[in-house]
């Protein structure tokens, strides 16, 4: 089952963020953790055309020709200074996605994201799609506690408009 929680939960879920939710479902059967252990760029590979026909660019390889880089600083004479990658993005609606597998949870890869993404020049939305199941724990759970506990604090204040996880 594709589960899915919008932050802050205060939001009703858009059309755009919607349309990113059921192409996960579409894709379901092919891409559950509660029955196969895809790499997230097996699971990104499986998504992409989907993903493509919503407006979204994805990265095609690790290759660095097929990088999806997005400004972070700009140094002198206006040249990129830093970047960082991200597994997908659609700059109409200011989107970038990052998918994770087994380590997402793990090593925390899913704060990093959160990281990166705040520092992405124009992002306003950040997707994380992160396992149901991980080895018999629940790391869509484990990340959902964890926006929870971030946006009920009140004690940071993140320059996103909204984070959809999205359990696969």
């Amino acid at each position: 089952m594709i589960n899915y929680q919008l932050f802050p939960k205060s939001q009703q879920i858009s059309s755009d963020l919607l349309a990113i939710v059921k192409t996960f479902q579409t894709c379901e059967k092919q891409i559950s953790s509660q029955t196969k252990e895809l790499s997230s760029n097996d699971v990104l590979a499986v998504l992409a055309d989907g993903l493509e026909k919503i407006g979204f660019t994805i990265e095609k390889s690790k290759k660095k020709e097929d990088k999806i880089k997005i400004p972070v600083l700009f140094g002198r004479n206006g040249n990129l200074e830093k970047s960082f990658d991200a597994d997908g993005v659609n700059l109409t609606t200011k989107t970038v996605i990052e998918v994770e597998a087994g380590r997402g949870v793990t090593n925390y890869q899913f704060l990093k994201d959160l990281f990166q993404a705040c520092m992405m020049q124009d992002i306003e939305v950040l997707i994380i799609a992160i396992r149901n199941n991980n080895k018999g724990n629940s790391d869509f759970e484990t990340v959902v506690t964890f926006f929870d506990t971030l946006y009920v604090s009140g004690r940071l204040t993140l320059p996103l408009k909204r984070i959809l996880i999205i359990g696969y």
